[in-house]
C-alpha cells in the first residue's frame, strides 16, 4: 500500500475502522491510492455523518422532543 495512504489511515483512526470492517479496500487501496476520495465518502455513509444523514438525526431527535412535549403537557392536565 502507498506510503501516504497508510499515514492517512493511522492520522484517521475511524476510516482505518472501516476499512477493518470492510477488507476489500485493502485491495482497492492497493490496485489504486487515488481512490481515498471514494474510500472517505463510503466512511462517511457508513458512519452516518453526511448531511442528509445529520437532519434526519436532528429531525428524529426533535420529534422525539415534541412527543415528550406532549405528553408531558397531556400528564400535567
Amino acid at each position: 500500500m502507498d506510503n501516504e495512504v497508510i499515514t492517512y489511515l493511522k492520522q484517521n483512526p475511524d476510516i482505518a475502522e472501516f476499512v477493518r470492517y470492510h477488507p476489500i479496500w485493502y485491495r482497492y487501496l492497493m490496485r489504486d491510492p487515488n481512490r481515498l476520495t471514494e474510500l472517505k465518502k463510503e466512511a462517511k455513509k457508513f458512519y452516518g455523518k453526511t448531511f442528509p444523514q445529520k437532519v434526519n438525526t436532528f429531525s428524529n431527535q426533535l420529534q422525539m422532543v415534541r412527543m415528550f412535549a406532549e405528553m408531558a403537557k397531556s400528564m400535567k392536565d
